[in-house]
């Protein structure tokens, strides 16, 4: 049996799509309201939910405690109101579930709108069992728990699913900007430290968001600090300080950057958690005139992850740059079918287009990147680009 637990408030704009995400898979839906003033209770029961209520405890890690007591099941999956399960992952976890000596089966999450990593990987799938607990502040997780149950009882093991399996759209920048996620982050973080000086994690999340927010001397302070203390074996969290930590190197330094994401690269990690890093490292190799190695690492890039429109969209800006005109609007145009509100890709097909020779589809594709600017409330830079195409090709009939 396998049981649904939420923790929700105020989440009725998105509680029926995440419920009905995972109908016909969990066998029972539990979710704990901490003080829902719109109609999040209602939606959840009409859904077939059992709703339970508790008072906020600060934090995620005892909320989700608490409300463990309330499944059932022999298996519990985890989920935010933001998150939805794939059909397709389905199958291969009920195959994983299934292994008498699985104890917690690591999800691979789409950050949908991410800017850097397109994936990440969560615990969210574990057995009950009464030694797993959450802890940690902020982003609250049973890996610490698990891994005290696995050096007492070693029949037990993690495992992976291959498939990606969850959707979340909670780290869309437009998403980030409404919320206080950031200065969360950060009072959560600093308090980690003070309590686990050095904590890797801790100085991976903090040292990114320094990062992120211009503040590079703190930032790769901590990431630096954080790898002198991470184990060799935590290859998740060496990933996380490389990347962080070579994207604060990138502008001042471009060799210790690229040496950086190679040395993430050579983590046995699954391809699609290390999109950043080989995307990132592609961009570097572009600039530094090594086209060419730069598109096999493109090339491995879409083959890992052909459903992330980012690995194509670069795929074409290396592939006009090598004067492969054909293959730069192959690329382009499944980076458009993938994400055709991207305006940056109507804009470089119409450029490749131009130099294919078509004019028709050129000036086709410059309307549209115009359009897309002005629905995007990026009004200055459609009118740029109407200046600059209008040199090129002429726009209107």
């Amino acid at each position: 049996m396998l049981s649904l637990s939420m923790i929700v408030r105020d989440e009725a704009a998105q509680i029926e799509d995440c419920l009905r995400s995972v109908q016909g898979f969990v066998d029972e839906m539990v979710v704990v309201d901490t003080g829902s003033t719109d109609n999040t209770v209602a939606l959840a029961q009409a859904m077939g939910a059992r709703v339970e209520r508790i008072d906020w405890p600060g934090d995620f890690a005892p909320a989700r405690n608490q409300a463990l007591q309330w499944v059932s099941g022999d298996w519990v999956l985890v989920l935010d109101a933001d998150e939805r399960l794939r059909p397709e992952a389905m199958a291969p976890l009920r195959a994983l579930m299934a292994q008498p000596d699985v104890l917690l089966i690591n999800l691979l999450r789409h950050e949908r709108g991410a800017v850097q990593s397109p994936y990440s990987n969560v615990s969210r799938l574990f057995r009950r069992h009464p030694a797993i607990r959450w802890s940690r502040a902020y982003h609250s997780m049973v890996d610490d728990s698990v891994a005290e149950l696995l050096q007492q009882d070693s029949h037990w093991r993690i495992a992976d699913c291959p498939e990606p399996a969850l959707l979340h759209d909670g780290y869309r920048p437009e998403l980030l900007a409404q919320g206080n996620k950031p200065q969360r982050l950060r009072e959560a973080m600093e308090a980690e430290l003070l309590e686990r000086p050095g904590d890797p994690y801790a100085c991976a999340k903090l040292g990114s968001l320094e990062v992120a927010e211009g503040n590079l001397e703190r930032g790769t302070a901590l990431l630096r600090q954080g790898l002198e203390r991470c184990p060799a074996d935590a290859h998740p969290e060496r990933y996380e300080l490389l990347l962080h930590l070579a994207l604060a190197e990138a502008a001042r330094d471009p060799a210790a950057a690229m040496a950086l994401y190679r040395e993430a690269l050579a983590l046995p990690l699954a391809p699609r958690l290390s999109l950043a890093a080989r995307l990132n490292l592609a961009a570097l190799l572009l600039q530094q005139g090594q086209a060419q190695e730069a598109e096999a690492l493109c090339q491995r890039a879409t083959a890992a992850a052909p459903e992330i429109s980012l690995g194509w969209y670069n795929l074409g800006l290396i592939r006009r740059r090598l004067g492969d005109i054909a293959g730069a609007l192959e690329a382009y145009r499944e980076a458009r079918r993938l994400q055709p509100e991207h305006a940056e890709t109507h804009q470089n097909l119409a450029v490749a287009l131009l130099l294919g020779g078509d004019i028709d589809g050129a000036r086709n594709s410059f309307r549209q990147a115009i359009a897309l600017l002005n629905q995007q409330g990026r009004s200055s830079e459609a009118a740029q680009l109407r200046q600059q195409a209008g040199a090129m090709v002429k726009l209107e009939d």
